[in-house]
């Protein structure tokens, strides 16, 4: 019950302002008015927007709202298939658009796997009217070596095991059923990712465009988390002929798909920006980089070509 209000709360959210963008209303002059709604899909083991320092976008949603946006930001089950994570993202916006029987279009912005859940919605479940750009975020189109060496180290008749014993842990943190992160990880596998692409083409009607970030070094004062992993996705990454440049699980060449527009602009004080950073995600990109300001690039460019 307490989700469904939360959707329904959204929902008049999300397609109050929508509505009349889309009609060409108002007559404010925030830099995102007279823009489409906007979806942002979060990534494995993400969610959509809470409150206090565990926000998932680090107060980017709020801020893109306050420029004049309407935003969305759908929970999907944390691990699963894209296939299983873009049917819940589709029925999200379908709720929404349907509480203020809003029939327009729809901006994505994808970071991670949510990049995926959104290729796969508009090119599997029917749903290219309805976007008219989609815009994914350090997501990992060619796969992740990180993925792909977890696989590897891992027996396969030891995987569904431990598969189990995540899915209940997942389960238990996020208060949701039905994970399964041994779809999740095969998807996110060099070799998942190159099935996916071929079942995914590019749907028409849709403009695509990418922006990504990759790590300076091993500092580990400003990627705790991502320093560690880095150098597992380097030492991986020629096996699969991608770059030795990585965010910390996704090479710099597997994020670009569609119009590659680069990444956040920083000082020379800031060692890159990981993966996590590049939704500010529990906060911890702003000391490092303007997130508000790279997250209203995205938005603009979206909203110039919708």
């Amino acid at each position: 019950m307490l989700k469904s209000t939360k959707l329904l709360v959204a929902g008049v959210l999300f397609l109050a302002a929508g509505a009349v963008s889309a009609s060409g209303g108002g007559s404010s002059t925030k830099p995102l008015a007279g823009s489409y709604p906007i979806v942002l899909t979060h990534g494995i083991f993400g969610w959509g927007k809470s409150t206090g320092i565990v926000d998932y976008w680090g107060g980017n949603a709020a801020y893109l709202q306050s420029q004049g946006a309407t935003v969305l930001t759908p929970t999907v089950t944390a691990t699963n298939s894209s296939a299983s994570r873009a049917s819940q993202l589709k029925t999200a916006i379908q709720t929404a658009m349907a509480a203020n029987n809003y029939t327009g279009k729809v901006h994505i912005l994808g970071h991670s796997q949510g990049g995926l859940d959104a290729r796969y919605l508009v090119s599997n479940l029917s749903f290219a009217s309805k976007v008219a750009t989609l815009t994914t975020i350090n997501t990992p189109h060619k796969g992740s070596p990180v993925a792909s060496v977890i696989e590897a180290v891992i027996p396969s008749w030891a995987l569904p095991y431990v598969g189990t014993v995540i899915n209940a842990l997942v389960g238990v943190v996020y208060g949701q059923s039905s994970q399964n992160v041994v779809a999740a990880l095969k998807l996110l596998t060099v070799s998942g990712a190159t099935t996916f692409n071929a079942n995914t083409p590019n749907a028409s009607g849709v403009k695509y465009f990418s922006y990504g970030s990759y790590m300076i070094g091993n500092d580990l004062i400003q990627h705790p988390a991502m320093g560690l992993i880095a150098p597992i996705c380097s030492i991986g990454a020629p096996f699969y002929g991608q770059s030795i440049w990585n965010d910390g699980v996704v090479p710099d060449d597997s994020q670009r798909w569609g119009t590659w527009k680069g990444g956040p602009s920083y000082g020379i004080l800031t060692t890159g920006v990981d993966h996590l950073e590049a939704t500010n995600a529990l906060y911890l990109g702003q000391t490092w980089y303007d997130t508000n300001g790279y997250y209203l690039k995205m938005a603009s460019n979206a909203k110039s070509n919708q």
